[in-house]
């Protein structure tokens, strides 16, 4: 099996999968449809005594104002519903009710459809929303750098070693962006948020992903040394047909595992279970067919010769 030989292949492969996505992220009509806990709101889940109709519950919500609140089937007489931020509720000092506030408004309002039951209910403020959008962003960047610095430091014995930790940082990019890609096609076609789960399942993605490449970069590491008369493709096309059995074997265990929660887990860690299923199956194609290979490109120069082809690089002289 020659990986190497069909590198170009692999990377047009890769194109065909990130161009779109970094479109469905970043154009208008698609882009991800933040939860509550980036911009900020009330999400409840209420349970009916009996079977109500889901445009009789929205068109309740949006009587009280909650225009373009997102109300959600959940089966078995349970709705998922999800508005902006309510008024809190006013005691006065003899502990009487002075404003119900705005969950006691939904809770009688839906009462006139069917006696009814809010089972969950969780508020977050915008000023919350903004700092865990700031702190995700800051987590994941101190997480790319210290992959780069670590992996360059990793691999100081071989030729280049800085090639390994960019590499390295390239192959999670391409998984992240892939990651980011189906929920924003998810958000779209369907009601899919990006919520703090996302979040702790990109930054599971991203060790995940480093970790396969690690295993392939170090085998190569060590036949670059061993077979110290070889060419880097020879080398690297050793070491993905000795890695790529024990890579597949690993990460379709972890699927397995992943599905199985898919089917029977609960509906709150559905989001992060996404992400590690789609972020297990790019990352283990990123390891082999993309990180591996850029390093052949960059070391037989194709990266700069693509880079002379751009008509704003090649037109400079």
């Amino acid at each position: 099996m020659n990986v190497v030989r069909h590198r170009r292949w692999f990377f047009l492969i890769s194109a065909f999968l990130v161009l779109p996505a970094i479109a469905a992220v970043i154009y208008p009509p698609f882009g991800l449809r933040p939860g509550i806990e980036f911009t900020g709101g009330t999400a409840m889940t209420v349970e009916f005594q009996d079977s109500v109709k889901t445009v009789d519950v929205r068109d309740r919500i949006e009587n009280l104002g909650h225009d373009g609140a997102i109300v959600q089937s959940l089966g078995d007489r349970s709705y998922f519903i999800r508005v902006g931020e309510l008024e809190p509720q006013i005691l006065n000092d003899e502990g009487n009710i002075v404003i119900a506030g705005g969950r006691k408004q939904i809770e009688d309002t839906l009462s006139h459809l069917s006696p009814v039951d809010i089972v969950g209910f969780d508020a977050i403020s915008a000023v919350v929303g903004s700092e865990t959008v700031r702190n995700a962003i800051i987590a994941v960047i101190i997480a790319s750098i210290a992959v780069l610095f670590y992996v360059s430091w990793a691999f100081r014995r071989v030729p280049s070693p800085f090639r390994y930790g960019t590499v390295a940082i390239v192959a999670l990019i391409h998984d992240v962006l892939l990651v980011l890609g189906l929920f924003a096609l998810l958000g779209k076609i369907g009601t899919t948020e990006v919520n703090a789960m996302f979040i702790t399942g990109v930054l599971t993605v991203i060790g995940y992903s480093v970790n396969d490449t690690i295993v392939i970069f170090d085998r190569i590491r060590e036949n670059v040394l061993r077979h110290s008369g070889s060419s880097l493709i020879a080398v690297v096309n050793l070491s993905v047909r000795e890695t790529i059995g024990r890579s597949l074997n690993t990460s379709l265990t972890l699927v397995t595992v992943i599905v199985a929660l898919l089917l029977f887990g609960g509906p709150t860690i559905q989001s992060l279970l996404l992400v590690l299923l789609v972020g297990v199956i790019v990352g283990t194609y990123s390891s082999i067919f993309v990180a591996s290979l850029l390093l052949v490109a960059w070391e037989t120069g194709e990266f700069g010769r693509a880079l002379r082809r751009l008509p704003l690089v090649g037109g400079r002289r």
